[in-house]
């Protein structure tokens, strides 16, 4: 039975000269951590016995799917898994989440071999008999259990130490995180700020996940002002600031979000006068095992002399 550490310890560190606590999720279990195993608290505590198949779908390297396998082993569920392309190279030589997700069991095929004919355009999870549907990457109403969670924990954190004001900062994919966490702490009261910045399609596409999931503004976190990405791109830049920020914090974070979502909160950070700022916190993404294949893609672009 997995166990998750409860709560997810913190970090406090110094980049740049800002005192930041690193909310450690991706020590919350080391085959089940970060923000999908957040998002998938809801069903590692429920009930399911009359559940004989998961079934999910998105990227062939996403930490949801590899988080997915981990709780259907766990339970033994089988996981049935569609996307969208299935590199030769990938099926021949299995690497990251794709290949640890194997291991567990999972069961991988193209969407046009998909026999649930509604689960591509699924944004909720639905049971069918004995068989349970989860959105991609977790975007879905049940996620917002595990970020209740997570708001208590740094409700407490901040309890504990008598702080004033808390700044909250994360990177967004769907968004969904950062979303259910601003609109906890309001639910319960609490004046602490959420922070995001938009890793995949830029700030239209994000804006329009929340309002997706909830239709009121003042609930939606604050979407800083960047540039826009485009997901999965290499940027060798981005990589050289992955690497300073293990040296200088000696924590290993995820290549993907990560380091889009620490960089743009510096640059934030050094656009506000000192009394703007709330006692800065930071939530680590977990899903490093996704960084074996990401380094062998930046080795390819960017050489391979590059550091590890």
């Amino acid at each position: 039975m997995i166990e998750i550490r409860q709560p997810s310890p913190s970090t406090c560190i110094n980049f740049d000269g800002f005192n930041i606590v690193i909310k450690r999720d991706d020590l919350l279990h080391p085959d089940f951590s970060g923000n999908k195993a957040r998002k998938f608290i809801y069903f590692l505590e429920k009930d399911l016995t009359d559940i004989k198949k998961i079934v999910s779908f998105g990227s062939n390297q996403s930490n949801a799917m590899y988080s997915l396998s981990v709780l259907c082993k766990d339970r033994g569920i089988e996981f049935y898994y569609f996307v969208d392309h299935l590199p030769a190279y990938l099926q021949e030589n299995p690497a990251g989440n794709y290949k640890e997700a194997l291991k567990n069991g999972m069961k991988i095929d193209l969407f046009k071999n998909c026999p649930y004919d509604f689960l591509k355009d699924l944004s909720r999870t639905v049971q069918k008999e004995d068989t349970l549907f989860i959105p991609e990457g977790g975007r879905c109403e049940t996620s917002k259990y595990g970020i209740i969670m997570l708001t208590n924990e740094l409700i407490a954190y901040k309890k504990e130490r008598s702080i004033e004001k808390m700044d909250i900062y994360l990177p967004s994919g769907t968004g969904t995180t950062a979303l259910f966490l601003q609109q906890s702490l309001k639910e319960l009261n609490d004046s602490s700020k959420v922070y995001t910045v938009a890793c995949v399609g830029g700030e239209e596409y994000l804006r329009k996940q929340f309002f997706d999931l909830c239709d009121e503004v003042d609930m939606h976190p604050t979407i800083l002002k960047t540039k826009k990405y485009h997901f999965g791109k290499l940027d060798c830049k981005l990589y050289d600031f992955w690497i300073e920020l293990r040296q200088k914090t000696l924590i290993e974070f995820d290549l993907l979000y990560d380091p889009i979502g620490f960089s743009e909160m510096i640059k934030h950070l050094k656009r506000l006068k000192a009394d703007d700022m709330g006692e800065i916190v930071y939530i680590h993404q977990g899903g490093v095992k996704g960084n074996e294949t990401m380094i062998q893609r930046y080795k390819r672009k960017c050489g391979e002399d590059i550091q590890r």
